[in-house]
């Protein structure tokens, strides 16, 4: 992890000496007195501001410089947090004390103390935005703020002379960083190419895989299939993409999404479509109830058996969670029996329906507060937004943005939602893939007789263990999934179920996985 740039901070700090004889307090307004004393202040202040937004991955942290009603020699500064509140309690205390350190030396000390007590990681980027009133000292003391930015290696950004209200404003407004879309040299470039210019201004994309008119490079290394299959990036995407940067994958035909990044180790970090129903139905059901429609609208969630085991506990412990048989027909057919129906196949197909008394009510229920109203109106543009009739790409994507917004959500905000287990999928070439039958939306097998016991048996042996057997529907395969919380020990399971398959069903001799030999 790195560390404190205390050299850096050493040289800037010794150009802004704290006065002797005077002592400083963050209060309400955060620190205010006469100008002429602070501006080893808005030095430590540019430092601390950077400090935090590192601590919270990076969000921005809002400075204003103002003493507000006070006369105008006066002058002072206060931290905004990224939801535009005032700076979380502790921390006036972190700034007062370093504010008040009497040295350099004592200053780097206090510094150091909050990165190891806190466990700042000093790797994650920092974001501060400032700006100022119209006093006559404002701008030699936003120089002072901004040499205590640079001095952490954070990116500042000055929005110049703003009223209070308007920089807690922006603090919540910061645009996302661009979206890496690998297209999967499919049709979805084209859409992302007619969609880009609409939404500039607040949304950029950086289109990867656009090959369209490249004979053999469709979904070649590329989309979400691959991703998801794979799991890793496309190498196109691994060249380009940044450290907590979001990046997604469309498959060919623009009908699946599949997002994911790269944590601090440059490990791939995979958000699949349990980890988008999770976002999105998690935000509908928030919504729901601050508009005032909790008891009225059922917010629901549909999965396959296919669904990884911890995200089924984390919706169910939320919302009502209905498991259906693999096919978009099946999970379809189901979401339409909740007010907001909510399915995310783990490949990334899926989409979100509102019933028709759900419809019917978004157009007619009066709000009662303005917060309900605000929130009314949030779910009927989430209404409009949606491609309801089929998973969307494109829309899923605009949606997924939406909620990352709203929550002010980075890729690793929205990853600890819950840890997948370790899952492996293998399939199996058999001779007659209609001997194995199944039950219970696909979880159990209903024949060969006698087998589903046996892996019941063997999932029992592994913590968190889960396993079942379902026939493709467009090959002569029998597809094998498992999950335990061992990462060391799922491919075991999974090999050890194969086995048992392998040993009831009659399977070619030359279709048998390597693993289980």
């Amino acid at each position: 992890m790195a560390e404190l740039p205390v050299s850096q901070i050493a040289q800037f700090s010794e150009l802004h000496p704290k006065p002797d004889r005077i002592k400083f307090s963050y209060g309400t307004a955060g620190f205010r007195t006469v100008a002429n004393t602070l501006d080893s202040v808005l030095f430590r202040v540019g430092v601390i501001a950077s400090l935090r937004s590192k601590r919270l991955d990076g969000k921005t942290i809002g400075v204003m410089v103002t003493a507000s009603h006070n006369p105008e020699q006066d002058n002072g500064v206060k931290l905004i947090d990224p939801r535009g509140e005032m700076l979380e309690a502790a921390w006036e205390g972190y700034a007062t004390a370093l504010a008040n350190a009497a040295s350099t030396e004592e200053f780097i000390e206090g510094c150091n103390h909050l990165v190891t007590s806190l466990k700042i990681d000093m790797s994650k980027p920092a974001h501060v935005l400032y700006a100022r009133d119209t006093r006559p000292s404002g701008p030699a003391l936003i120089k002072a703020l901004e040499d205590g930015i640079a001095a952490v290696g954070a990116t500042g950004r000055n929005e110049g002379v703003q009223t209070t209200p308007i920089v807690h404003y922006l603090a919540t407004k910061q645009a996302p960083s661009p979206l890496v879309v690998d297209c999967a040299n499919g049709v979805g470039y084209l859409a992302i190419q007619q969609f880009a210019p609409l939404v500039e201004d607040i949304l950029k994309f950086i289109p990867i895989n656009t090959a369209i008119d490249t004979e053999g490079a469709l979904n070649n290394q590329a989309g979400a299939d691959y991703v998801k299959t794979q799991q890793r990036m496309p190498p196109s995407v691994a060249e380009k993409l940044k450290i907590r940067q979001r990046a997604c994958s469309f498959d060919g035909d623009a009908d699946r999404l599949i997002y994911y990044y790269v944590d601090e180790q440059r490990q791939f970090r995979l958000l699949d479509g349990d980890k988008i129903a999770a976002l999105v139905a998690g935000f509908f059901a928030d919504i729901v109830k601050a508009a005032g429609l909790a008891g009225k609208i059922e917010v629901g969630i549909v999965q396959t058996a296919y669904a990884n085991g911890n995200s089924t506990k984390y919706l169910s412990s939320r919302l009502p969670v209905k498991c259906t048989p693999t096919g978009v027909k099946h999970l379809h057919h189901a979401a339409q029996r909740f007010g907001i129906g909510v399915y995310f196949e783990a490949n990334g197909h899926g989409t979100v329906l509102f019933s028709h008394q759900t419809l019917e009510l978004l157009a007619s229920h009066q709000p009662v507060t303005p917060s309900n109203a605000s929130h009314l109106n949030t779910l009927r543009n989430l209404r409009d937004l949606i491609n309801q009739t089929v998973g969307d790409a494109l829309s899923d994507l605009l949606l997924c943005e939406v909620v990352l917004a709203h929550r002010l959500y980075t890729p690793v905000e929205w990853d600890s939602l819950y840890a997948d287990l370790p899952n492996r999928l293998l399939k199996v070439q058999v001779r007659d893939r209609s001997i194995f039958t199944t039950e219970d939306a696909e979880r159990k097998l209903a024949t060969p007789v006698g087998l589903q016991k046996m892996i019941d048996d063997t999932v029992r042996k592994y913590e968190s263990g889960r396993s079942f057997v379902r026939p493709s529907g467009t090959e002569d395969v029998v597809r094998i999934y498992a999950e335990c919380s061992n990462v060391a020990q799922v491919d075991e399971l999974a090999n050890r179920v194969a086995r048992l398959v392998y040993e009831h069903g009659e399977i070619d001799q030359f279709g048998r996985p390597r693993e289980t030999y």
